[in-house]
């Protein structure tokens, strides 16, 4: 295959799908999530190799924690141990890891292993990825309001400089799997401008070709800004 980079340099994605991934093999939804993270990991590899500079996945919402506890259990302990296993590899790949979101109020082991894992892969330059943890768009707005507040006028420059994505490029494409068609309070202020993909794909179905598939469209799209 050949790959090519139609000029996005942010991608974010909403991974949906991981539960009716396994509902449809007869699993168990931690089934649906461990397919998940393997999606996770080959699409971190190919966003280096596609030219992207930013790759923001939407990890875990402020809003699932409504979830069994089961289910939210097995979902932070997945991902402790992808954050511990890949580690290596981030260092070997130039990979950059931001967490955006309220992070800090998760439990303390899983903080800890946060703060570990941006320290050591601090300088990487080649991709960020941003993954989001206990976020809500609407919290990161009030949260940049209140901070540009305190500081002094509150104009739209003035909350983008506190955003969680203050220093990522501007997102050019926001991916959807599993054929829902909605942002689910995810980068609202920063899907501003941003074109919008949206696949039936299930999630651990997500192949590097799906991303170059969007990327291809992506290229083929005007994107005109409010302008003509």
């Amino acid at each position: 295959m050949t790959i090519q980079n139609q000029g996005a340099r942010h991608v974010a994605i909403i991974m949906d799908g991981n539960g009716r991934w396994a509902k449809k093999r007869l699993l168990p939804r931690v089934a649906g999530h461990k397919a998940g993270v393997e999606a996770v990991r080959t699409i971190v590899r190919a966003a280096g190799d596609m030219g992207l500079e930013a790759l923001t996945l939407y990890a875990f919402s402020s809003e699932n924690w409504k979830r069994p506890e089961e289910e939210v259990n097995d979902l932070m302990g997945l991902m402790k141990r992808f954050i511990v296993s890949d580690l290596d590899e981030f260092a070997a790949n130039d990979v950059k890891l931001k967490v955006i979101g309220d992070w800090r109020a998760l439990a303390p082991d899983v903080v800890a292993l946060i703060e570990n894992a941006l320290e050591r892969t601090s300088g990487n330059k080649r991709t960020t990825l941003a993954v989001a943890l206990n976020y809500g768009a609407q919290d990161e707005l009030v949260r940049a309001a209140t901070a540009a507040a305190a500081e002094g006028a509150i104009t739209a420059e003035a909350i983008e400089a506190h955003l969680d994505t203050a220093d990522m490029p501007p997102l050019d494409l926001l991916i959807r799997t599993s054929g829902e068609v909605r942002l689910s309070n995810f980068l609202l202020w920063q899907s501003a401008y941003a074109e919008l993909y949206f696949t039936d794909k299930l999630w651990p179905d997500f192949k590097p070709a799906d991303l170059q598939a969007a990327l291809d469209q992506f290229g083929r799209r005007e994107r005109r800004y409010g302008g003509l």
